[in-house]
């Protein structure tokens, strides 16, 4: 019974009385929890024991938080709650997140996957998935069915949106309030284990979404039993969590454990950070640099890589920087500044955030330097933003570069893609940049074939004034740009949700096979020519021209040059061997020049000069 007893301790210093109900068949019964000196509630020994619980058989618990000066009404006359409260390190929530938490054993799991030696982020692809869009069934055993395309199409790995517990059977995850316990509407977790497992088994490795900077609005009890959120600070979401006041070390605890889990008892090979530029940490030693060393010390004991993406729109090198050179040592970050530039040169679009981003310039900064605001002037923001990266000592692949993701189409009006403003020339043009560019590639599930289904933000708050406040805060937001308000998706609307969902018919018909058969011929040359995967930013040079719009990008002589007009152009080259790809099929090449078709990329061996 000792890993029961584990799962029975809660830490909980605001109630002053916590009992446990158990629950098993038709067995119910409370029994008093003791208090030690740092807020730690358990039973006695043994008592769990004389209850007659099957230890054997699934057992449900939650616990019932008394307070002595409660004036709220729900303490009963016993001084506890009337209802009990989850388990905040619950592993389970079959009833979802305001039920009782279950037990769940991952030892228990029958892994087949002691033979995976893991992935590298260094010269790997990126998949980002969210598990209730990607199939028409939405669960993790209906992605474990597709994951052969994947493997087709040269994916190193899959980055799972979020799929911690929420209220609600569909979210885009990111109202998790149980970071412990997978979404049941997803499977629960053994069908969590039975993807990453899979993945394994494909030679994919899994990364994880996960969000430590704040909790959904429905079903976080967090807040009774302890103080997990700041007392001064919030963010856009809510009310950040507490890393540096009264308490902050077991709530770091509480988020170092997490990490602990999703690594080992899930097998899973690395976490993707939402927002860190959201966690508020006054303290010396940051959470960020914490989890490094933490992830650095399992990665030693599971004997495979263990990757730390962080998600940040401060534009700072500390993240990606080592440890040895005052840095937080994580691995990677996302680089929205690429997709910035990659948007503009192909949508023209230049309000909001984009204003900055319009020129061949642009793109060519990126490249070579890795941020756009690197400590220049963002008119956005009406101030200067950003800090240059040391590209002598920082790896290009530390930067993951796109030119689609879950935010940047979600968070659009009507959450349109690309797809649906571009033709599959320029779609051509963007995969060509991300797959063949210097950072990490990351895909947005459906980009590979231009998916002609949009990805928009959908909810599912059972609470009517939640659900109804949620949707008139999201139409009012697109008012304010301008947009028509009927043309703004309700979330909470299920046909926005099933709008959303990929549809696997259109992949392999017309035009989306063209673009997909583009995507596999892409990934195979970053595996064939190791120019492609070189991460030295020294090693990457750019021409271009803005008044003509067109951009030359040379990796160590392996030549890709674009053509962003609607206008044939010459573009100059240095010497070159063969021609490797030509997406408009139509160029003319010299020894010194191309003649480019419009809205096309080439893409040329490396030479020997004469």
């Amino acid at each position: 019974m000792s890993e029961t007893h584990r799962g029975f301790r809660v830490w909980a210093p605001i109630p002053d009385r916590v009992e446990l109900r158990l629950a098993q068949g038709d067995l119910s019964l409370d029994l008093p929890l003791i208090r030690d000196e740092h807020g730690w509630w358990a039973p006695e020994p043994g008592a769990v024991v004389d209850t007659g619980i099957d230890p054997e058989a699934p057992i449900r618990y939650g616990f019932l938080l008394g307070r002595a000066d409660s004036d709220d009404g729900a303490d009963s006359d016993d001084g506890a709650d009337a209802d009990p409260r989850p388990d905040p390190r619950s592993r389970r929530q079959p009833d979802g997140v305001h039920g009782l938490s279950q037990l769940d054993p991952p030892a228990a799991f029958p892994w087949t996957d002691q033979s995976w030696t893991g992935r590298q982020l260094a010269g790997g692809v990126i998949y980002e998935m969210h598990v209730g869009t990607f199939t028409p069934e939405g669960t993790l055993d209906s992605a474990i069915e597709r994951l052969d395309h994947l493997v087709e199409l040269g994916v190193d790995f899959v980055e799972v949106l979020p799929v911690n517990a929420f209220n609600g059977d569909h979210n885009w995850g990111y109202d998790g309030v149980l970071w412990y316990a997978v979404q049941e509407s997803y499977g629960g977790p053994d069908a969590y284990r039975r993807f990453v497992d899979a993945c394994h088994g494909k030679g994919i490795g899994v990364i994880q979404d996960v969000v430590y900077n704040h909790l959904g609005p429905s079903g976080n009890y967090l807040p009774l039993y302890a103080p997990y959120l700041h007392g001064g600070h919030a963010n856009t979401w809510g009310s950040s969590l507490n890393l540096d006041e009264d308490g902050s070390d077991e709530v770091r605890a509480y988020v170092l454990d997490n990490v602990r889990m999703w690594l080992l008892d899930n097998h899973v090979d690395g976490l993707r950070l939402d927002a860190v530029h959201a966690l508020v940490d006054h303290r010396a030693v940051h959470l960020l640099d914490e989890m490094a060393v933490e992830v650095a010390a399992l990665s030693a004991h599971v004997r495979r890589p263990l990757t730390l993406i962080a998600e940040s729109d401060l534009n700072d090198p500390r993240l990606i920087t080592s440890r040895q050179a005052g840095g937080y040592g994580l691995d990677a970050q996302w680089n929205d500044d690429y997709h910035h530039v990659l948007h503009v040169a192909l949508t023209g679009e230049t309000v909001g955030y984009y204003g900055d981003f319009g020129s061949m310039g642009a793109i060519a900064k990126v490249l070579t330097g890795g941020f756009f605001h690197d400590g220049s002037w963002s008119s956005f923001r009406g101030r200067t933003h950003g800090r240059q990266l040391d590209t002598r000592t920082v790896p290009s692949w530390a930067l993951v570069g796109y030119s689609q993701d879950h935010d940047q189409i979600g968070n659009r009006a009507t959450g349109d893609r690309l797809t649906a403003s571009l033709g599959p020339e320029d779609l051509a043009i963007a995969a060509v940049l991300v797959l063949l560019g210097p950072f990490t590639p990351m895909l947005f599930m459906g980009e590979e074939w231009g998916a002609s289904t949009p990805w928009q933000f959908f909810t599912s708050h059972p609470e009517p004034d939640l659900g109804k406040a949620t949707a008139q805060g999201r139409i009012a937001e697109f008012a304010k740009m301008g947009w028509d308000p009927a043309s703004v998706p309700d979330p909470q609307d299920p046909e926005t949700f099933r709008r959303s969902k990929l549809d696997w018919s259109e992949r392999d018909t017309g035009r989306h096979a063209e673009v997909l058969s583009l995507y596999r011929r892409l990934a195979v040359l970053r595996r064939e020519w190791p120019q492609l995967t070189d991460p030295r930013f020294d090693r990457t040079d750019v021409s271009f021209d803005d008044d003509e719009r067109w951009l030359v990008l040379d990796r160590s002589g392996l030549q890709i040059a674009v053509n962003f007009s609607d206008q044939p152009r010459s573009v100059p080259l240095v010497a070159h061997g063969e021609v490797l790809l030509d997406t408009a099929a139509a160029a003319k090449v010299g020894a010194s020049s191309a003649q480019l078709a419009p809205f096309s990329a080439l893409v040329l061996a490396p030479g020997v000069a004469p």
